[in-house]
């Protein structure tokens, strides 16, 4: 399962250890990834998600996880976020 943020695209990056003596090994910078459920309004259920914290942060800054998809470009969205967003525009026709 990829270490990959749903909402901001935050992935894992790559660097390197630095000992004193300079000695150099390379070594992962993993995102703080949580797999938590947002409450969708509009569809009436919970959605499961694996988000960052900082993609956390920014759901709850937009007001939700319904405000976060209207407001967010369709082109901008991850692909398991597309047809989320389709439904929730399809409720509220």
């Amino acid at each position: 399962m990829a270490r990959r943020c749903v909402i901001t695209g935050k992935g894992a990056q790559v660097g390197n250890n630095v000992s004193h003596a300079h000695n150099k090994t390379k070594r992962r910078f993993l995102p703080n990834i949580q797999s938590t459920s947002l409450y969708s309004e509009t569809l009436g259920r919970w959605v499961r998600l694996r988000l960052s914290a900082h993609g956390l942060r920014t759901v709850e800054h937009k007001g939700g996880l319904d405000a976060f998809l209207a407001s967010t470009p369709r082109a901008k969205l991850d692909a398991s976020l597309r047809p989320l967003k389709a439904q929730l525009e399809k409720a509220k026709a």
